[in-house]
């Protein structure tokens, strides 16, 4: 049997951005991607600590050591720049693999969203 565990997590990011008029997705921080080791269009949760909202999206990656955290397309409309999101991945394994599997957690400086 495969369950399904958190992957990877940053924890309490600010947005940056929302651009309505991009095709979709999220841009974030390539440093922040790589600590959390998400890839370029891996499927994100998007938890929005201000309004309650719950999301999913892609990532994408955007420049590095920016603190970028934008919100694109439809998913523009569930935030707010300044909002505080968590943003979560999620991995299938076996249960066994799964009890002793460490997630990538990142913790960004919740002012600027570096890894300071």
């Amino acid at each position: 049997m495969q369950i399904e565990v958190v992957k990877s997590k940053i924890h309490r990011v600010k947005v940056t951005g929302a651009d309505l008029n991009y095709i979709g997705s999220i841009t974030i921080d390539e440093d922040l991607m790589d600590a959390a080791n998400i890839i370029r269009g891996e499927k994100v949760q998007i938890v929005n600590n201000n309004n309650g909202e719950r999301l999913e999206t892609y990532a994408i990656p955007g420049p590095r050591n920016s603190g970028e955290i934008t919100l694109n397309g439809a998913a523009a409309r569930k935030v707010a720049v300044g909002d505080i999101l968590i943003l979560i991945t999620y991995g299938r394994m076996d249960i066994e693999e799964a009890k002793t599997f460490n997630p990538s957690l990142v913790f960004p400086n919740e002012q600027t969203n570096l890894l300071t």
